[in-house]
């Protein structure tokens, strides 16, 4: 699509790791050298509700696709330079965003109450299942990657409150992806080929 004046692509929804990381790679084989995704995840913490926008600063890896990039990587990060201009961007735009760690999962049914009290208890804000793996990948082929992820869900209580129907849930993603569109539009275009 084009959005004033910018040519943007935009893929998806994507559900989990392999699949994420297969559109990564056709996005970069097509060209595609700076991606922002927009994702959901479920909250560790408790003043991180349903509604609220992420931005995860480094994701720990529990799913099994990043394996298969070697590098030696003890985290999994963002690339800085974007990832700094979309928390300006938020900031000076007015969006109320967190940024902190996360946990990406291949297997959302073993977010076992250890994992989710633990996680919390180390700082971790929030559990997805894509963002570890889009983040090495991205390192590994060398592009531009960043994430804003939205609150679908809250854990901290140890038992699961389910949002993806909540109308706060579903404006949040709205103003997410049209604040991520207006955030393409105002990057220099060199950042974006």
């Amino acid at each position: 699509m084009v959005h004033a004046n910018r040519s943007i692509t935009i893929a998806g929804p994507i559900l989990g790791a392999p699949q994420a990381v297969l559109v990564l790679e056709k996005l970069i084989a097509l060209g595609s050298r700076t991606i922002i995704v927009l994702g959901s995840c479920g909250s560790l913490q408790s003043d991180l509700t349903i509604g609220d926008w992420l931005l995860p600063s480094l994701a720990r890896s529990e799913e099994g696709t990043s394996s298969h990039y070697p590098m030696n990587a003890a985290h999994f990060l963002p690339d800085t330079d974007l990832f700094a201009r979309l928390q300006d961007y938020c900031v000076q735009n007015g969006f109320s965003v967190r940024a902190g760690p996360i946990w990406t999962t291949d297997a959302p049914l073993r977010e076992t109450v250890d994992k989710v009290s633990g996680y919390g208890e180390e700082g971790l804000l929030a559990v997805e299942m894509e963002m570890s793996a889009l983040f090495h990948v991205a390192a590994y082929r060398k592009v531009r990657l960043v994430g804003l992820l939205v609150v679908s869900d809250e854990l901290f209580s140890l038992k699961w409150k389910p949002g993806f129907r909540n109308s706060r849930f579903q404006r949040a993603c709205r103003q997410a992806s049209e604040a991520l569109l207006d955030f393409c539009t105002s990057l220099s275009p060199s950042l974006l080929t």
